[in-house]
Order: structure tokens, then C-alpha cells, then sequence
């Protein structure tokens, strides 16, 4: 981490925070907290949200956690997927379609370097039903390019309610900030 690692001897934090965030955690910081505490509104506000975003919202969440696992392989964050690859499993998602969706993300990241104004495509691989397969086309689009072309967004539109359309966006969204966050402090995984 190019950052020094948190304690509440160098930077003391209310205990409430610092309980609140333990709590979410189950009992022990993970790195990321310890980036975090070094701001009280920060770490705060980020605890709330990201809580919401993970573990409150009611849309699928296989679906989402696969969508913040091609954020992770799109920018860069080990970290992330670390994380998150795990919970797409638990969620009912298997091994295959995570090397399915690895081999999506490079290729789509060597074609962005070569034409950075074409949109990704959707993922062809028969380990991914068409669901999965528009949720990835749209984490990658709402990450490399940021602009989502309309074709896709009505193909959304066609599968999901707008409440869902709604937390799905916020959940990619979400976690390209957590993304940029992680990999500008470079912060690791866990051992």
C-alpha cells in the first residue's frame, strides 16, 4: 500500500466508526478499512454506502457481483476481484463462467487499446447465459468507455424493472470508484 496502514494510534477515530465498520466486517479490518480510516467522513459514508450497495439492494446478486468482477478484471483490481469472485460463487455462479468471463475481459482489453471509441461487445461464451452476458457487456461498457450505446441499454430495459436497471448501474458504478480507489493506493489482498 503506498500509504501507511491505519492505526488508531496515529489517527484515533470515534468508536462507534471504527465498531460500525468491525461489525460490517465480521471482527476484523480487511485493507481497505485501514486506507479508509485515515478520514472520518470518508470511511463513514463509505461504510453506510458500500453496505447498501453489497448487501441491501434486492436486485440479483449474482448478476451483480459478476458485473463487479468484470470492473475488477477491466481496471486492474486484483483486489476487488479478490473479493468478489468468491461471492459470485456463492451466489451460484461456477468457475467456468469466471474463466469465461477472464477471457472476455482480456480480449476486450487489448481490443479497447487498439480502438478506444468501439464499444465492447457482448460475451459469445456458451459458459454464459444471456443474461450474464448483457451484464457484462454493460459493467464493460460503463468502464472502458463509460458512454453505454442505446442498443444495449433498450436490451436492459427489456430484462430488468428500472428499479433494477437502477441499483445494477449503481452497483458498476460503485465499484469503479472502488476500483480506482484501490488500485491509485495500491492496496493488496489479504493473505
Amino acid at each position: 500500500m503506498r500509504i501507511p496502514t491505519w492505526t488508531s494510534e496515529q489517527k484515533p477515530q470515534p468508536i462507534e466508526l471504527v465498531n460500525a465498520i468491525l461489525e460490517r466486517r465480521g471482527g476484523a479490518f480487511i485493507n481497505l478499512d485501514t486506507a479508509l480510516l485515515w478520514s472520518e467522513p470518508l470511511a463513514r459514508g463509505w461504510n453506510t454506502y458500500l453496505k447498501a450497495v453489497r448487501t441491501e439492494l434486492p436486485t440479483d446478486r449474482k448478476l451483480r457481483e459478476l458485473a463487479i468482477c468484470t470492473v475488477a478484471l477491466l481496471t486492474g483490481a486484483a483486489y476487488e476481484y479478490h473479493h468478489h469472485a468468491p461471492d459470485f460463487l456463492s451466489e451460484g455462479g461456477n468457475a467456468q463462467q469466471l474463466e469465461a468471463l477472464q477471457r472476455y475481459c482480456s480480449a476486450t482489453l487489448l481490443q479497447f487499446q487498439t480502438n478506444p471509441k468501439q464499444l465492447p461487445a457482448r460475451p459469445t461464451s456458451t459458459e454464459l447465459n444471456a443474461l450474464e452476458a448483457l451484464t457484462i457487456q454493460y459493467a464493460a461498457q460503463m468502464t472502458l468507455t463509460v458512454k453505454v450505446d442505446d442498443i444495449l441499454f433498450k436490451a436492459l430495459q427489456n430484462q430488468f424493472s428500472t428499479t433494477e436497471v437502477v441499483e445494477l448501474t449503481s452497483a458498476i458504478a460503485t465499484y469503479n470508484m472502488v476500483a480506482r480507489f484501490l488500485v491509485a493506493l495500491d492496496i493488496s489482498p489479504e493473505h
